[in-house]
C-alpha cells in the first residue's frame, strides 16, 4: 500500500516512502527535477480543489440537508475523509525537494492519517452501496432504517475499522539513514501491498454483487427517484475504483520487483514511470466527488444555487424561479 515517504533515486516508491530493488542497479535517467515541478504543480491544484470542494459539500449538507438520511451522514464522512487526504498533500510535495524533514512522531501520525483516509474511502462507499442494495433490493427489510444510535455506530465502527487495518503502517514506518520516512524492512511493504490490494479487490467485488442485484430490481420497476440515488452512488463508486485500480496494480507488480520475479532494467524503469502516473491519477480523487455532485446531482445543485444567492443576492434575483410545490413530493433522503 502507499505510504507518505518519497526518494527520487529510489527504484520504487510510495507516497512518503521508496525502496531499493535488492540485487538489481538499474542506471536512471530521468529528469526528477522537471518531474518534482510537475508533481508540485498538480498536487498543489489537487489540495486546493479538493479543499474548496469538500468544504462546500460539508456546508451544503450541514445548512440544507437532513443528516437523518443515513446515506447523507455517509457523503459527509466520506467529504471528512477526502479532506483529511488532501490535507496530507502539502507534506508529500515538500518531501519532493527536502526528503523526510519531519521527524520520527510526523512519520508515523502522517502515514497513519493516509492509510485511516484510504481505508475509511473505501468501506464508507462499500457501506454505503450495501445500504442502497437494501434499500432498493430489500426495501420492506428493518436493516433499511437505522435510529440515531445506531447511525453513529456504524460511523464510529467504520472509522474504528479504518484505524486498526492502519496500525502496521503506523508501527513499522520509521525514519531511515538516508533520510526517507520508509518502512523499517521490506516486507512489511509487502504485506501492507497486499493488504490494501485484497481490501481493494473484496470491496471491488461486493460492489459488484450490490449494484448487478440493484440494476436487476431497478429495471423491473419505474421509481424515477431511486435511479436518480442509485445513480449518483453508482458515479462515485466507478470513480473512485477506475482512480485507484491502475495504481494498486502497478504497485503490485513492484512486489514482483524486489520479490526478484522482475529484474528486467527497461521493464523496471517503465513501472518506477507508469507508477508516477498512476499515483498522481489515483490522488486527484480527493477532488471528483464534489464534481460528480454537481453534475450528477439534482438536490445539490439546487441547494448550490440557494448558496449563490444568499451570497450574491443581485446577481441571482434575475435568474431565480419558484419551483412548483409538487416537484418537493418527489425528494428523495438523501441530497442527490
Amino acid at each position: 500500500m502507499t505510504s507518505v515517504g518519497y526518494s527520487d533515486d529510489q527504484l520504487s516508491s510510495t507516497p512518503f516512502t521508496d525502496y531499493d530493488t535488492e540485487g538489481i542497479l538499474c542506471e536512471n535517467h530521468e529528469n526528477f527535477e522537471s518531474m518534482t515541478l510537475s508533481h508540485t504543480v498538480f498536487y498543489s491544484l489537487v489540495f486546493f480543489l479538493s479543499l474548496v470542494g469538500n468544504s462546500l459539500v460539508l456546508w451544503v449538507l450541514v445548512k440544507y440537508e437532513s443528516l437523518e438520511s443515513l446515506t447523507n451522514v455517509f457523503i459527509l464522512n466520506l467529504c471528512l475523509s477526502d479532506l483529511v487526504f488532501s490535507c496530507l498533500l502539502p507534506f508529500w510535495v515538500v518531501v519532493h525537494y527536502y526528503d523526510w524533514i519531519f521527524g520520527e512522531f510526523f512519520c508515523k501520525l502522517l502515514n497513519m492519517l493516509f492509510s485511516i483516509s484510504l481505508y475509511s474511502s473505501i468501506i464508507f462507499l462499500m457501506v454505503m452501496t450495501t445500504h442502497r442494495y437494501i434499500s432498493v433490493v430489500h426495501p420492506l427489510s428493518n436493516l433499511g432504517g437505522h435510529s440515531c444510535w445506531s447511525r453513529v455506530g456504524i460511523i464510529l465502527g467504520i472509522w474504528m475499522a479504518s484505524i486498526m487495518v492502519s496500525v502496521p503502517d503506523t508501527i513499522f514506518h520509521t525514519v531511515l539513514t538516508d533520510k526517507s520516512c520508509d518502512f523499517s524492512e521490506p516486507k512489511w511493504f509487502l504485506l501492507s501491498t497486499y493488504l490494501h490490494n485484497l481490501f481493494f479487490i473484496f470491496s471491488l467485488v461486493v460492489t459488484l454483487f450490490c449494484y448487478v442485484q440493484i440494476l436487476r430490481t431497478l429495471f423491473q420497476s419505474h421509481t424515477r427517484r431511486r435511479h436518480r440515488t442509485v445513480r449518483l452512488i453508482f458515479t462515485i463508486v466507478v470513480a473512485y475504483f477506475l482512480s485507484w485500480a491502475p495504481y494498486n496494480m502497478v504497485l503490485f507488480l513492484q512486489t514482483l520487483v524486489k520479490l526478484g520475479y522482475i529484474q528486467n532494467c527497461e521493464v523496471i524503469k517503465k513501472l518506477n514511470y507508469w507508477e508516477h502516473i498512476c499515483r498522481e491519477f489515483a490522488f486527484s480523487h480527493c477532488c471528483f466527488n464534489p464534481v460528480l455532485y454537481v453534475f450528477v446531482g439534482i438536490k445539490f445543485r439546487r441547494h448550490l444555487k440557494a448558496l449563490c444567492r444568499q451570497i450574491w443576492p443581485s446577481q441571482w434575483s434575475l435568474t431565480s424561479s419558484p419551483r412548483s410545490p409538487r416537484a418537493f413530493l418527489y425528494e428523495d433522503a438523501s441530497f442527490f
